[in-house]
């Protein structure tokens, strides 16, 4: 039968490759070639013996295989007589033309040699042509086995046996087809451990994918990692223009270096850590490959031993930086999985690695010899978030007459992210209650608001509050220090900013507010007050969540709490704050000096935060006294008189609730000397004991609940002291 006549490429032999697909055909049909030689000699030498198997390749099979197989042109025919050295001559002058060659890209991003891609075309050839798989079943003596082994490759590669017992150690760790899992080697035998060369080779599925051409990525990345998308110039920074110049001329200083720097960035949530390294890509022409560390943190430890060392695959493959999103709570001590697996693989991987994170972290001596720098993203002022909402919702236009940004802006603290995030809900809720048109006061508020739900549940609870101003009974001044607090709130981006105060000032801009009393005198209410009149999220904080018996732990959960109470400004409120803030004493043992540490941690805290933080406490002489003196404002709740008592009783009943005609409301407040808390239980457990009955709220429901909360508080319950007024008796209050 007249053989076929070698099929030619179109292009001279000594010309570049038109593209990577011909690169990659020309590569595969030069190891193909050696496949078919293999199999035409062990074709020569085959014996009776070998024939009689029940399963067996013909000796026509493999001459039609090698010579003449049926359906398009093998790779050989493809490839001609071109060497490896011709080849790579051609590969190099596509390079030095601009032309993409992936072939020749993944042998340069990972350091590969000759052998290492040939072995790697060998693992390939099954997968592109399943005809090779027959061949390779019969240079195995096994039709079962379809892929090349590790003696295969060794046989077919190597030309002496010195060569193969040097590139055994390519198909072991720390080679570079296997430290980066470009290569699998595997074994389906059932010996417990079975000799390195009868496993099988496999090109990885992402491999195969990207030698064809494919960016997608790895379905096991893909819940983790995504390309930059935020299209941010260099220009278009604004608040970050200046650390941006000075990131570019560091990045560019370390260029020259061997592996690319390492550079962290240290800021809130929001803060523009993707903004800002995009931009800097942009700068150098390079991708971004994002990863969020937050969907590393809750994976399995075999998954994420596995996930960084693919991630840093990834970014080679795309010839892109990476910026890996939430890097402290990976690189946290309490984490060695995670921490280990991370530095891992940023030791391996030489490409240019942001590292975005709320806590300031500094590099261990694993990382020694990188290029690192810490960089700190600043927060936005009041003038700065303006001006990031207008663009955000399309400028001034968009804004309905009523908008008070300047306001908005002097109570609220959000980064970046969360004001792009604001301006977003903003538009959604103007089109869902008005139909659209211009962005109003009310919704552009409530977008706010929402963005100080984010970050604080975990340390702290928020607290619904209705009541206001005529709901709170206490005497005047106390009103007026309270108005006095919210003065300071609204306009503190004026007095701060505008003003120049902030100059002026390095700490201590924060508000710090201490409400003192006893119990059920009305300091969360009033909390409430402020919160609702400011239009501020109010968060009570937890302290069973945030004191730890462990050292140092009281003090990591208060800087979590004061991170996210900054970025979002809500209101923190520290109910019985002597437990946490209590006085510092004389150092007699271990317990003693943490105790002192978390107190001065506490003050320095307070002293830099930049919010409205309010302390209540009923013994207000076991508090510190640098607290004391460093808070703005002291406000006693004292214990209420009849009068007060008296409005309080007012305050307290609904006007929908039916009230019986004997309900003495001054002789109620003339006889039970109680806070406005108690009185609150009174009123409603005899609202309950009513609804029971199915009557009225009268007088004898009153007193029932009123001896029901003495009995409650421990005082003396004495008959006479419950009795219903005397007929005719009036009210003196």
């Amino acid at each position: 039968m007249k053989k076929r006549a070698p099929a030619r490429l179109p292009e001279a032999e000594s010309e570049p490759f038109p593209g990577s697909t011909a690169h990659l055909v020309a590569e595969l049909g030069r190891v193909d070639g050696l496949v078919r030689e293999a199999a035409r000699r062990a074709r020569a030498t085959s014996t009776a013996a070998t024939k009689m198997r029940s399963l067996y390749v013909s000796d026509a099979e493999v001459d039609g295989l090698v010579d003449e197989p049926p359906g398009p042109p093998t790779f050989a025919e493809a490839a001609g007589d071109q060497g490896a050295a011709a080849l790579d001559d051609r590969a190099q002058k596509s390079v030095a033309l601009g032309i993409e060659l992936r072939l020749q890209r993944l042998r340069a991003s990972f350091d590969l040699d000759r052998f290492d891609v040939d072995a790697l075309l060998l693992a390939l050839l099954p997968e592109v042509d399943p005809r090779i798989g027959r061949l390779i079943g019969y240079l195995h003596d096994d039709l079962t086995r379809r892929r090349p082994s590790v003696d295969l490759a060794l046989s077919l590669l190597c030309s002496s046996l010195e060569e193969r017992l040097a590139a055994r150690a390519r198909f072991q760790l720390p080679s570079p087809l296997l430290r980066h899992g470009l290569l699998q080697v595997f074994t389906d035998s059932p010996a417990q451990r079975p000799p390195l060369l009868v496993h099988a080779l496999k090109v990885d599925d992402r491999i195969i994918a990207y030698l064809h051409g494919s960016d997608a990525l790895d379905p096991a990345l893909s819940p983790h990692a995504r390309p930059a998308s935020s299209g941010v110039f260099l220009e278009d920074l604004g608040l970050f223009a200046d650390p941006a110049q000075k990131l570019l001329r560091f990045l560019d200083a370390a260029d020259g270096a061997a592996d690319g720097p390492i550079v962290y960035l240290e800021g809130p949530h929001g803060a523009g850590h993707e903004a800002l390294a995009d931009a800097l890509c942009g700068e150098l022409e390079i991708p971004l490959l994002v990863v969020e560390g937050a969907g590393l943190v809750g994976a399995a430890d075999e998954p994420l031993k596995a996930l960084p060392s693919a991630l840093c695959r990834e970014a080679r493959l795309r010839g892109a930086a990476m910026l890996l999103c939430g890097a402290d709570a990976l690189l946290d001590e309490r984490r060695p999985t995670a921490r280990a697996a991370l530095i891992k693989a940023l030791v391996d991987h030489p490409g240019l690695v942001f590292l975005a994170g709320k806590e300031p972290w500094e590099p261990t001596g694993s990382l020694a010899g990188r290029t690192f720098l810490r960089a700190t993203l600043p927060r936005p002022d009041a003038v700065e978030q303006q001006r990031l909402f207008r663009e955000a919702v399309g400028g001034e236009g968009a804004l309905a007459g009523d908008v008070d940004l300047a306001a908005l802006t002097g109570m609220f603290r959000l980064t970046p992210g969360r004001i792009r995030d604001a301006a977003a809900t903003a538009r959604d809720l103007t089109l869902y209650r008005h139909g659209g048109g211009p962005i109003t006061a009310a919704d552009v508020t409530t977008a706010f608001r929402l963005q100080h739900r984010q970050g604080l549940g975990a340390l702290a609870r928020r607290i619904e509050s209705r009541a206001t101003f005529g709901d709170l009974v206490v005497p005047r001044d106390r009103e007026q220090v309270l108005r006095e607090i919210c003065a300071h709130v609204r306009h503190r981006a004026r007095v701060y900013g505008a003003w120049g105060f902030e100059r002026k000032l390095s700490l201590g801009k924060g508000l710090g507010v201490l409400f003192s009393g006893p119990p059920g005198t009305g300091k969360t209410m009033a909390a409430g007050v402020l919160a609702g009149e400011l239009g501020l999220e109010l968060y009570q904080v937890d302290l069973a969540s945030v004191v730890s018996k462990y050292i140092g732990e009281t003090e990591k959960h208060l800087a979590r709490l004061f991170d996210d109470a900054e970025a979002t400004g809500a209101i923190l409120f520290f109910d019985e704050a002597d437990a946490l803030f209590g006085k510092r004493t004389e150092v007699k043992d271990a317990h003693d000096r943490h105790a002192n540490v978390q107190t001065s941690y506490l003050l320095q805290r307070i002293d830099s935060y930049e919010g409205l933080v309010i302390l209540a406490s009923n013994l207000t002489q076991n508090m510190d006294e640098a607290f004391v003196r460093r808070l703005r404002f002291l406000v006693e709740f004292p214990f209420p008189g009849a009068a007060e008592r008296r409005r309080i009783w007012e305050h307290l009943l609904p006007a929908e609730m039916p009230r019986a005609a004997d309900v003495d409301l001054g002789y109620l407040a003339r006889r039970f000397d109680v806070a406005g808390g108690h009185l609150r239980n009174m009123a409603l457990a005899a609202a309950f004991l009513a609804a029971e009955a199915g009557a009225d709220v009268a007088m004898s429901h009153l007193l029932h609940a009123a001896r029901r909360e003495y009995s409650k508080m421990g005082r003396v319950v004495d008959d006479g002291h419950f009795a219903a007024p005397i007929k005719g008796e009036r009210a003196r209050c």
